[in-house]
């Protein structure tokens, strides 16, 4: 079986334990393509009617992977838990096959300081973090993002460099993104709440909030 697509748009998520299924599942209800692999033909069967794509294959395997289509995709997620080896390996035959973004569930700082070395460029601890958190996290260009209910949530994201050296006043007519900045942190300097004069600086982070669509559009700005 091969990926459908060679875009670059969809996420591996190898690994089906509960948090991973938990993680799939939030994707897929996302509507992003999901490839979902386990090593474990019970769990492949369970979640075979509830995710679009699931497969059995032997992620430590780069060869597995490349035949699966997995560098026709552009991020990877390896959700493994029950073993430290898998989860390196598997990071280590993502690395080789060249995907732009992998990140990985650590079980313990060591285990998060190896994940790094080997290569994974996002490290997360799963009993911190949620199946729905980490799918807003993956899918958008958040630096994080905490959702209060079903359609509002807090997010840090990047100053996005079409607004560099804008202030809050001048973006007042512009509502197509119907967040509102409610605090901006500058490289060197403390976090401050945002008045109509703050200025939008470069490398700076912002503190928005709003509906979960319109701070993930706002996320995606350039």
């Amino acid at each position: 079986m091969s990926a459908r697509r060679s875009d670059g748009s969809g996420i591996v998520v190898i690994g089906l334990g509960r948090f991973g299924c938990h993680l799939a599942g939030a994707l897929t209800r996302m509507d992003r393509e999901v490839l979902a692999i386990d090593r474990d033909p019970d769990q492949v069967q369970r979640f075979s009617t509830q995710l679009g794509r699931v497969v059995q294959a032997d992620a430590t395997e780069e060869g597995a992977l490349r035949q699966l289509g997995v560098t026709g995709f552009g991020r990877a997620v390896v959700a493994i838990g029950a073993s430290v080896e898998a989860s390196v390996l598997t990071v280590l035959a993502l690395v080789e096959l060249g995907l732009p973004q992998i990140w990985a569930r650590a079980t313990s700082q060591k285990h998060a300081k190896i994940l790094s070395s080997v290569g994974a460029h996002h490290v997360i601890f799963p009993e911190a973090e949620t199946g729905d958190r980490v799918a807003h996290l993956i899918v958008s260009r958040l630096l994080d993002f905490i959702e209060f209910d079903d359609d509002f949530a807090i997010a840090t994201v990047r100053v996005p460099q079409s607004l560099v050296g804008r202030t809050l006043l001048d973006l007042r007519p512009d509502e197509r993104y119907g967040v509102r900045v409610i605090g901006a942190k500058v490289p060197g300097e403390r976090f401050r709440y945002a008045s109509d004069d703050t200025e939008l600086p470069q490398g700076g982070v912002l503190v928005v909030e709003g509906g979960i669509e319109q701070v993930q559009r706002f996320a995606g700005r350039r």
